[in-house]
């Protein structure tokens, strides 16, 4: 679990985060990218994923990758409320000497552990960093990666669904954020995708916590783990 107290500062919770997004100014913001993946993030940081911003770099840490990248003041904001980057940093987003870009960068920003850019590559990270922990003989860590549904509509997605089910990478989980962005895909079918792969699938409303909570711990021995996490159409 994470630490959900600032180090000499205040403990943040789900009801902070809201003033935490408010403090982020400026173009670009990208709104709706950021709030559909509240829910999500706050549910994975304060009770699933293992780490502490106290060691960021623990090798025995899960690893959790953004790859819907853009709109990511609700990833800096829930990084903030758990410690692992200063509150003061939140009213600089985007400005030119700020650490928080328009897209996370992993030298710049503490517990970031991809730079976040072109959609698509996320997942196919992800599949490479469970390897990669397999062959180092690491079987605690769990490898998470947030993507958005629009982003099912790269190739490069669909090449690492359909390796991640045979190769049996059970360490490995997504969470897709579905809020009918997707230009290609059909409504209603992305979790039946990864299941055609060999993949374990959980649909649920992005917005429960503990729906969400429950889909995040379900077991999936042998397979990889996929949670399409539904919440309100994008606005235009």
């Amino acid at each position: 679990m994470t630490i959900t107290e600032e180090p000499g500062a205040r403990t943040y919770g789900y009801a902070d985060l809201p003033g935490l997004m408010s403090l982020m100014t400026g173009d670009e913001k990208h709104g709706p990218a950021a709030t559909s993946t509240l829910d999500v993030l706050w549910v994975l940081y304060d009770r699933v994923l293992r780490g502490s911003p106290e060691r960021p770099d623990d090798p025995g840490r899960d690893r959790f990758l953004l790859s819907k990248g853009h709109g990511p003041m609700a990833y800096y904001a829930v990084l903030a409320a758990k410690g692992y980057l200063p509150v003061d940093w939140l009213p600089g987003f985007g400005s030119y000497d700020s650490p928080l870009g328009h897209h996370p960068d992993r030298t710049l920003v503490p517990g970031v552990e991809i730079g976040s850019g072109s959609l698509g590559h996320g997942l196919p990270i992800a599949v490479g960093t469970a390897l990669g922990l397999r062959a180092q003989g690491r079987h605690d860590p769990q490898v998470w990666v947030l993507i958005g549904d629009a982003e099912l509509d790269e190739g490069s997605n669909h090449e690492a669904i359909a390796f991640a089910g045979p190769a049996g990478l059970d360490r490995l989980h997504t969470v897709v954020v579905d809020n009918a962005s997707a230009g290609h895909a059909l409504p209603g079918g992305i979790a039946a995708r990864f299941e055609a792969a060999g993949w374990s699938a959980v649909t649920v409303d992005g917005r429960d916590h503990e729906a969400l909570y429950a889909a995040f711990t379900a077991p999936h021995p042998g397979r990889p783990h996929v949670v399409v996490a539904r919440v309100e159409p994008k606005s235009a």
